[in-house]
């Protein structure tokens, strides 16, 4: 017969080790230096919201099992969801736009407090995407139909990532539902460049990529202002289609991939293509200080189950073209295979979707904008603790699984409160690294 009575136990755990790790990146003093929401126990109150997301919370409400047995024991104060439904609906977009400052500060202090959470690779990708997140009522402000077809509000993000690691989140903006996806993105991006400074090595080259709605003069001025190399995929103007018309047919290079890739247009998977590249001048309809002169790398498959057309028509009837802009050094089939990389920007919001943004809790629209920037903080706790675990690029499902949602019973011995965890625990070694990780002494810095 169940009987809800121990206040000794705690269902999850490895908050304790996280929060800790947060806690050391400089995660209550970001909030409470970049902050000026007047509200009580602010640093309190983002750390309730934010454990509550790591330990699987999707809306306010959910935020109540950091109150169960002894959680609140091992965690330090927890706010109660009626407090934060009124402290999300107390912020401003000015007071947003400081949670996103802090955000770069706790990434910053991640980084540090985990040397390996950006590693040492050659080249640090930064991607931008958007996606719709969809609501239903009429309640949220913001809401509108965007080009997904369903209404919802819209969530920019911008990712830093390396070949040999996971990505993190750079930067995140709400934007109201109907709002183009290239809008402002320029200004996303130049943040996000002086926020890569702040985690990367001097000798890393950054790498600014997206897709073809983010194919703009602003943006390709943003990067190259930053010094940084740009690739964007370009949609089929007439320049480009003249562009590729031109190259020559002995210039193509047959390339096969290891794993088949999917052709999101046709469902199909293609195993094998051909690549080649030209020059090329992007934006010929602004003014001239605005056009750029950079390479078009195109890559060519075939359209399956189709004959060859005679004539003019062939190149384009028998192939499918996907070309980018870039101006990287790296030859044509290598740039081809990292470019497609930026749907690595993808992952992240699909794991957003399936945590805490799986809902936009409020009515308010700089309510819902402070809960995306609170996910995007416990995304990246998340992905350090995975690190600090030395379980990689583990996903914050798979994190909420094996480290955070671990049982335990609290038992006092003297002045010293213990945590006593299952016996055979599968994650015990990972567990118990991430312990360490979190309250031993900072990591040697390095020169």
């Amino acid at each position: 017969m169940p009987v809800f009575d121990d206040p000794k136990l705690v269902s999850a755990a490895g908050l304790v080790p996280v929060l800790e790790l947060a806690e050391s990146a400089g995660l209550s003093e970001a909030i409470d230096e970049a902050c000026t929401l007047p509200a009580a126990n602010l640093a309190a109150k983002v750390r309730t919201v934010v454990a509550g997301m790591l330990a699987g919370a999707d809306s306010i409400d959910d935020l109540n099992l950091l109150r169960a047995g002894g959680t609140a024991r091992v965690l330090g104060p927890v706010r109660a969801p009626s407090t934060i439904g009124t402290f999300l609906r107390s912020f401003t977009h000015g007071h947003v736009l400081q949670l996103h400052a802090a955000h770069r500060r706790l990434l910053g202090g991640l980084a540090a407090k985990v040397p390996a959470l950006v590693g040492e690779d050659d080249l640090v990708f930064v991607d931008v995407d958007d996606t719709i997140r969809e609501v239903h009522g009429y309640a949220k402000d913001g809401a509108g139909f965007g080009y997904s077809g369903v209404r919802g509000l819209n969530a920019m993000i911008t990712t830093i990532s390396t070949p040999s690691t996971a990505p993190l989140i750079a930067e995140c903006s709400l934007r109201q539902g109907s709002t183009r996806s290239g809008k402002s993105a320029d200004w996303h991006l130049k943040r996000t460049l002086t926020t890569v400074k702040a985690v990367t090595g001097p000798a890393q080259r950054v790498w600014v990529r997206g897709d073809s709605a983010f194919a703009t003069a602003k943006n390709v001025a943003a990067a190259l202002k930053a010094g940084a190399w740009f690739s964007f995929t370009i949609p089929a103007w007439r320049t480009v289609t003249t562009a590729i018309s031109q190259i020559p047919e002995q210039a193509w290079t047959a390339i096969q991939y290891p794993n088949a890739i999917l052709d999101e247009e046709t469902g199909q998977w293609v195993s094998e293509a051909e690549v080649a590249e030209t020059s090329f001048t992007a934006f010929v309809s602004k003014k001239k200080s605005e056009q750029v002169v950079c390479r078009l790398v195109v890559r060519r498959v075939k359209r399956l189950g189709q004959a060859p057309a005679t004539g003019q028509g062939e190149l384009f009837d028998v192939y499918r073209h996907h070309a980018f802009i870039t101006n990287t050094t790296l030859p044509a089939v290598e740039a081809d295979r990292y470019h497609r990389g930026h749907a690595i920007v993808e992952q992240v919001i699909a794991e957003l979707k399936a945590g805490p943004l799986a809902h936009l809790p409020s009515g308010k629209f700089a309510a819902n904008a402070a809960w995306l920037a609170f996910a995007a903080m416990a995304f990246n706790i998340s992905r350090a603790a995975a690190v600090a675990a030395g379980t990689g690029k583990a996903r914050m499902a798979t994190m909420l699984r094996t480290i955070i949602s671990t049982p335990a019973r609290l038992a006092a011995t003297g002045r010293r409160l213990v945590m006593h965890l299952p016996d055979r625990w599968p994650w015990q070694a990972a567990w118990t690294s991430l312990w360490d990780h979190a309250v031993g002494p900072p990591a040697p810095a390095t020169s």
